[in-house]
């Protein structure tokens, strides 16, 4: 039997993700982007054991980080027969995701003081008489 050591979550990682969460990520993309940030690369089934997240939630994860076009994944053959494996790994820095998210929240930021703005602006206005 083979012995293989697959990194786990710690203290630092559910932090980062429970900021990633707190921003409005949902929690296995989070976990995910959390784990390949200590990590060089993982395959899917290292994501699902270091997370604690089922396969199904890693496979949807996966999908709409490289939608973002965050995460890189390429397939290996198992040595023998039997299905390629993927191994995942981030596209771009972390730092750079975080500067990303930060203009997405300034963005939806100004745009509700906008609103906000043009709610006092209308609540200025004389009533409608009848």
């Amino acid at each position: 039997m083979k012995t293989i050591t697959i990194k786990q979550f710690n203290e630092k990682n559910e932090e980062i993700a429970d900021m990633l969460m707190y921003l409005g990520m949902r929690r296995p993309i989070a976990r995910i982007l959390s784990y390949l940030k200590h990590v060089d690369e993982a395959t899917s089934t290292e994501l699902e054991r270091g997370t604690g997240l089922r396969q199904p939630e890693v496979s949807i994860a996966m999908r709409e980080l490289k939608e973002h076009d965050w995460v890189n994944e390429r397939e290996e053959k198992k040595p023998g027969k039997g299905r390629p494996y993927k191994i995942h790994s981030l596209k771009i820095g972390f730092s750079e995701i975080v500067a990303q998210l930060e203009r997405q929240k300034k963005k939806a930021v100004d745009e509700a003081l906008l609103k906000i703005e043009r709610l006092k602006e209308l609540g200025n206005i004389a009533p409608i008489s009848s």
